[in-house]
């Protein structure tokens, strides 16, 4: 692997993160290389409309991209609903990505807005200041606050083991899946890891979440001080 980069791409507000991560996976072909289980995740199986039954599962994928930065991507069903099990999955999950040679994180998610903006913004935060003016450079506001969940504690360990990273926050309604903020995203992780994505088949993806989730699940974003 090349300098890979861990792409955090887990449920949230708008599911902006997980219409993002799963049209990328496709869009560069990503493979599946590990699956992760948890105690603290839902207690309950997913459904979807043809009867299939689903756990609640983490995935990390692994692709080359051919920008001189390979990608580890965090996709899934579920985040674990503990404090516990939030240190718990997040230090596994940099454990694996560490043991490939990732230095370097993103972490996407919503930011919830009412009402709804036509022009989704990105607002962001990151472990260091070069970081922290890279996303600024590629049109990135900076944010006061707390950012929960994956998207949050990935970044906050990561910094502890020497990791850089940054989050990024795409504004959105926050009640259904958000193909604009999706949009919005991808395109800024695009300029930010040197790809070149096709969104025009971004609706396909909001479709397979839709599946996949089975309807609403626990929600993670930025709250205000």
């Amino acid at each position: 692997m090349i300098d890979p980069v861990l792409v955090e791409a887990l449920p949230g507000i708008g599911f902006v993160a997980s219409i993002a991560g799963l049209h990328l996976i496709r869009e560069i072909q990503a493979r599946r290389f590990c699956i992760l289980r948890s105690s603290s995740f839902q207690p309950l199986a997913i459904t979807t409309d043809d009867g299939e039954v689903r756990a609640p599962m983490n995935e990390l994928y692994f692709a080359k991209t051919g920008s001189g930065k390979d990608l580890i991507i965090l996709y899934g069903n579920s985040q674990a609903l503990t404090v516990e099990g939030q240190y718990e999955l997040s230090s596994k999950i940099l454990d694996i990505s560490e043991s490939l040679g990732c230095r370097s994180i993103v972490t996407v998610g919503g930011l919830k807005r009412d009402p709804p903006v036509d022009s989704p913004k990105i607002f962001c935060t990151a472990t260091d200041k070069q970081t922290l003016q890279e996303a600024i450079l590629l049109g990135a506001s900076t944010i006061q606050g707390r950012v929960y969940g994956a998207a949050g504690l990935l970044l906050g360990l990561g910094r502890l083991r020497g990791m850089r990273g940054c989050c990024i926050l795409v504004e959105t309604l926050g009640l259904y899946p958000d193909v604009l903020a999706a949009r919005v995203a991808l395109d800024f992780l695009s300029r930010l890891l040197g790809l070149t994505l096709d969104v025009s088949r971004l609706d396909r993806a909001v479709e397979a979440i839709q599946k996949l989730l089975g309807g609403p699940s626990h929600q993670f974003g930025v709250k205000r001080e």
